[in-house]
């Protein structure tokens, strides 16, 4: 097992691995408050940008037995390593596979990630509800094994990313170099009081009628310099399961506000969207609803006639 920087340790409001190995988990509820804990990396990557100091790292949360999507993402833009004259470095985030089944499967992962070198996976349960903890495992890794890259995006296993048009917009002398996250922005959203909701939020956990600006999950950039930072100020906050919220409240902390992209176009996260040439050429990211589907797009995008 491999230590990771024990910086953050306090309460979660998510269903928590527990146990010396953490393979037992309480579940109570998505508010249940965990005792403190140091999460750690079981599979790590530690020098992976020491060789060649990346200008951009690809993060992509991703859920362990979900080998396709990550199969399909190395074949298409995951692939692009060197765009513009720029390092590009692919990593996959996982946790760990719980129910039946579970030994055969991180067996699985291991073989994969000697294989690949780009899996990295911290020592809690891959649930939805621990989304918060994935997300500041990524910000604590970014800040400790890649402090001299430039960006850093983390971006879903469902989405399209043109990492060309990232890159461009990210060399544009007008992007800031720190304190810098942009992607989606979600303002005045309210706090959802319905019980039957996917992102219902207590008052007692979140007593405000409407959340902080914050960046939608699917998929964001940031520099580099903030992941120490966000990691910090995370010890005065408590603490929510939902991550890009919980990521918004951290900005606001800091007195950091989410950066408009240059276009509103170039983040489309909502829907997927039919596929057409001339559009996936001109964004920065798109949902899609499957690894076939981005296979297909990016063969047919990368054809030689041009996309308009």
């Amino acid at each position: 097992m491999v230590l990771f920087l024990a910086t953050w340790t306090f309460a979660f409001l998510c269903i928590t691995v527990h146990s010396e190995v953490h393979t037992k988990f309480q579940t109570p509820g998505p508010y249940h408050v965990a005792y403190p804990h140091d999460y750690v990396f079981v599979l790590d990557e530690p020098d992976a940008c020491s060789a060649e100091n990346p200008f951009l790292l690809l993060i992509v949360p991703v859920a362990p037995k979900n080998r396709v999507a990550r199969d399909a993402i190395r074949r298409t833009w995951g692939n692009e390593s060197l765009v513009l004259g720029k390092t590009v470095r692919l990593f996959f985030l996982l946790g760990l596979p719980g129910g039946e089944g579970s030994e055969w499967l991180q067996a699985d992962v291991a073989r994969e990630r000697a294989e690949h070198h780009d899996l990295l996976q911290g020592d809690f349960l891959d649930s939805y509800h621990n989304l918060t903890i994935k997300t500041m495992m990524m910000l604590e890794w970014v800040a400790s094994r890649c402090p001299n890259a430039s960006y850093a995006m983390k971006i879903d296993s469902d989405m399209f990313l043109n990492v060309r048009n990232l890159v461009k917009m990210l060399l544009d002398p007008k992007t800031p170099k720190r304190n810098y996250i942009t992607g989606l922005v979600a303002r005045n959203r309210p706090a959802l009081r319905d019980k039957n909701s996917k992102w219902y939020m207590p008052v007692d956990v979140y007593p405000d009628s409407t959340y902080p600006p914050y960046l939608l999950g699917m998929g964001y950039v940031f520099s580099t310099d903030l992941p120490k930072k966000l990691v910090d100020v995370s010890k005065q906050i408590k603490p929510l399961y939902i991550e890009d919220v919980q990521l918004g409240i951290c900005l606001k902390k800091l007195g950091v506000k989410p950066t408009e992209p240059p276009s509103h176009t170039l983040f489309q996260v909502y829907m997927p969207v039919p596929y057409n040439r001339c559009h996936y050429a001109s964004v920065i990211t798109t949902i899609l609803d499957g690894p076939a589907r981005l296979l297909q797009c990016w063969g047919d995008l990368h054809k030689t006639n041009p996309p308009c």
